[in-house]
């Protein structure tokens, strides 16, 4: 497998080796875990639960408004490699105010539409401003505040918190939609979400400390960006996570319609599919605990493994509810893994002074995974008329997933902590 050569070997990044910049770093982690769960809530989870009438107000079908939210994430991955540079060269607050401004105003651009190809385009800049201030850039600047001791516990402190968005938000959602209708309700949500992550953004995002000695140059940074495109082991990471962004994203929107497909009542399968969301943060929770003691590449790669044998597993198993609660269960616990073992082994090889833009060109990819699998999820159960084989290629997914992760045998970092 393709090394870097030692003249691509970089000095450490901003946040290696210092402590006393951490006090403000946790504000940011504290800032973070509520604009992150406002942010996903606002744009993101509330369109699972508009979908139905923003489709019926502007007389088209679910399809239609399924493929605008699709735009969205195009838009989304589209922006993640500019939007990592832009972060590793200007710092995070001056981007993620922006996005967040900008993610609200679209919010309020969409309660207004009449037609479809007017949702299209507002939801293609909404999913611009996503890039712009969700998990991508909130990770990147927690990475540049901490050192590696210190960043799990600070990712898990923002993950844990935004991993309740889904829960809150959707609940929420509903119950403002059934009141005032879905033009009203994005315009409340646009409302909210201005008013808690615009001046978090602006007032508590900010660059770490650093001598300027070490403050890595844009030269150095495309040294940084380019030998992590030649390190054979960056893309064993990107076939893993694109694997897991699919597999993940299929089985988000396929579960509840093969539990009800298997015979459940669609309350149990709804219920069953809200064990995902709780799994979730328990998952994370776990990683955290055994990375301490065991390497993490190991810890993540079992975890994908069991997913895609719980995933094969579901279509025999999943016709009986202890048999279905098992195999989600099984499949739920690595739900929120990837989150955080992207940044850490992202950090870990190739340091943090470049980290957002090698985590931008790994989330274009994964996003466009995560956009288009539940469609080649959808289109194999027309052509099939059964779950079974997209169930079985969700597991097979995961089975390269976690192949992409054991590659990564005893890496060795790029740079010196």
């Amino acid at each position: 497998m393709a090394t870097t050569p030692p003249a691509h070997r970089l000095t450490p990044g901003p946040a290696e080796g210092r402590r006393p910049a951490a006090f403000h770093g946790w504000r940011i982690v504290a800032a973070f875990a509520v604009t992150q769960t406002a942010g996903y809530g606002c744009l993101y989870y509330a369109f699972a639960v508009l979908l139905h009438p923003i489709a019926a107000g502007l007389h088209t079908s679910t399809t239609a408004v399924t493929g605008a939210v699709t735009t969205a994430l195009l838009a989304s991955a589209a922006t993640a490699v500019p939007a990592g540079r832009w972060l590793d060269r200007h710092g995070g607050r001056a981007m993620m105010t922006t996005g967040s401004l900008a993610g609200a105003g679209l919010l309020a651009a969409c309660s207004q539409v009449r037609a479809v190809w007017q949702l299209y385009a507002v939801l293609l800049g909404l999913g611009a401003a996503m890039a712009m201030s969700l998990y991508e850039p909130a990770t990147a600047v927690i990475v540049s505040w901490f050192d590696p001791a210190r960043r799990p516990r600070a990712l898990l402190g923002m993950i844990v918190v935004a991993g309740f968005a889904s829960t809150v938000f959707m609940p929420l959602t509903g119950v403002l939609e059934h009141r005032y209708g879905w033009r009203a309700t994005l315009l409340a949500l646009a409302a909210g979400y201005a008013a808690v992550a615009v001046p978090l953004h602006a007032l508590v995002v900010r660059r770490p400390p650093a001598p300027a000695a070490r403050m890595s140059t844009v030269a150095g940074r495309g040294a940084v960006v380019r030998a992590a495109l030649r390190d054979g082991r960056f893309w064993c990471l990107a076939v893993a996570f694109v694997a897991h962004g699919a597999a993940m994203s299929a089985m988000t929107v396929h579960l509840v319609g093969f539990l009800v497909h298997a015979g459940h009542p669609a309350t149990f399968a709804a219920t069953v599919a809200g064990l995902l969301g709780v799994l979730s943060v328990t998952g994370r929770l776990a990683l955290t605990g055994a990375q301490r003691r065991l390497r993490l590449h190991r810890v993540v790669g079992a975890v994908f493994a069991v997913q895609a044998v719980a995933a094969c597993s579901l279509p025999f198993t999943g016709t009986s509810r202890a048999g279905a609660v098992v195999a989600v269960t099984g499949f739920g616990l690595g739900f929120g893994v990837a989150s955080l073992a992207t940044p850490a082994l992202l950090a870990d090889r190739y340091g943090t002074s470049a980290y957002a833009s090698i985590a931008g060109t790994l989330a274009a990819p994964v996003t466009l995974a995560k956009a288009g699998a539940p469609l080649g999820a959808a289109a194999l159960y027309t052509g099939t008329g059964s779950y079974t084989p997209v169930l079985l290629t969700i597991g097979a997914a995961g089975l390269v997933a976690a192949g992409g992760i054991f590659a990564l045998t005893a890496p060795i970092p790029l740079t010196d902590h």
